[in-house]
């Protein structure tokens, strides 16, 4: 996770991927840009958290959000 800016006035947009693509079923990407000062305890690692967690953070991010993007190629 980014602790601060690296660059100043330039936005930094966090990804991840998930899946393995033809072996198992689509690939999974997303990108969120949030604001600087933008804190939740519970965005670390979402494989450790439940899945009713991962929802309510989802909601969370999505409402506080500058911009985020999910998408999924088979």
């Amino acid at each position: 996770m980014l602790k601060s800016y690296r660059y100043r006035n330039l936005v930094e947009a966090g990804c991840d991927e998930a899946g393995r693509g033809c072996l198992a079923g689509p690939v999974m990407a997303a990108a969120v840009i949030l604001p600087k000062d933008f804190f939740h305890p519970f965005l670390n690692d979402s494989k450790q958290l439940s899945a009713k967690r991962r929802e309510e953070l989802r909601k969370v991010i999505e409402e506080n959000a500058l911009s985020w993007a999910v998408a999924a190629v088979d």
